[in-house]
């Protein structure tokens, strides 16, 4: 069933001097018609210049068909992605790259993507990655400088733009911002030793200005996305950070958290990389989320770890996706 932004009937009215057909005006050879170049426009602002007619229902129907043909399509994903900082986005890259048959769905709390990898440490603006990370700036196409053992991208905001442009051109991506997870979808997956044990089966969802007022107001209910994995990079503890590790706990899966450590790179970033893993059936936890599992140390301003500790969120997520389903 179509989308109801879908629905609404083709529209033929009359507007300075076009007519509306499916949607979309008919040329009225105005100056904006014809110029098809920037240089062609330049020096003829005030004479000569005039955006295409439009009428102010297209430019709705435009957002909302596609929003929720969106909606639809991704309503059952292969893999979902809970967060797009920079191990969030690294793991849709890869996985964009390597897997066009798999649907991805990306979550992220915030209006804008890129979580703490728009800026480097201490608001400053260069992005540190040690070495062997650079191999990931080289495949995405980041510049950088050489300092021997690290590199440095001269704005973390290239970095972050660059992947985020990437991953968004895609076409088996959705990425859904302003929107966040408010829970787990779960079943049953009982063992003799583990008789409450249960697997991830998809999120809950909800427009993130929605989340922070359930306080305030009345009930407002959820929606939901499922998928046979979930990949979860939230971030450390903070207000929407190691969410689904918490909720892990809070539902009896595992015990506790163990808690983010002090800060030393040199054990952090390996730690980071090396326990990216499916903490339960259904759901892999990667970057800082894992410290908090983990009890790792934090890294600081060095993102190296973050990038492949996406990179190996991938391969697990791939390699566990296509032997579940080669069981079905």
């Amino acid at each position: 069933m179509s989308p109801p932004a879908a629905t609404f009937p083709n529209e033929a009215a009359p507007l300075n001097g076009a007519y509306l057909k499916k949607g979309l005006p008919v040329k009225s050879g105005t100056p904006a018609d014809q110029a098809k170049t920037l240089e062609a426009m330049a020096k003829n602002w005030e004479t000569n210049f005039s955006f295409a007619p439009i009428r102010e229902s297209q430019v709705s129907r435009a957002m909302t068909r596609r929003y929720f043909a969106d909606l639809d399509t991704y309503a059952e994903s292969d893999i979902v992605i809970v967060g797009a900082g920079s191990c969030g986005l690294s793991t849709a890259y890869m996985l964009g790259k390597q897997r066009p048959d798999l649907k991805v769905a990306i979550i992220e709390a915030s209006v804008s993507p890129g979580g703490g990898a728009w800026l480097g440490g201490q608001l400053f603006s260069a992005m540190v990655m040690r070495k062997p990370a650079e191999a990931f700036l080289r495949d995405v196409g980041v510049p950088f400088e050489d300092e021997g053992d690290f590199v440095v991208v001269k704005h973390a905001a290239l970095f972050t733009s660059t992947l985020l442009s990437r991953v968004l051109s895609f076409p088996n991506i959705k990425l859904f911002n302003a929107t966040t997870v408010e829970d787990l979808i779960t079943r049953p997956s009982p063992t003799p030793t583990h008789p409450h044990r249960i697997r991830i089966a998809g999120v809950v969802t909800n427009w993130t200005l929605v989340s922070l007022h359930h306080d305030d107001q009345s009930c407002m209910d959820p929606n939901t996305i499922n998928a046979p994995l979930v990949i979860s990079t939230t971030g450390h503890d903070g207000p929407f950070g190691a969410f689904c590790v918490k909720r892990l706990v809070s539902m009896g899966q595992i015990e506790k958290l163990e808690g983010m450590r002090g800060l030393d790179m040199n054990t952090a970033e390996d730690a980071i990389v090396k326990g990216t893993r499916e903490v339960v059936e259904g759901l892999i936890v990667g970057g800082m989320e894992l410290s908090e599992v983990d009890g790792a140390n934090r890294m600081g301003p060095t993102f190296g770890a973050m990038v492949l500790s996406g990179v190996k969120a991938a391969e697990e997520a791939l390699e566990i996706f296509d032997a579940r389903k080669r069981n079905m």
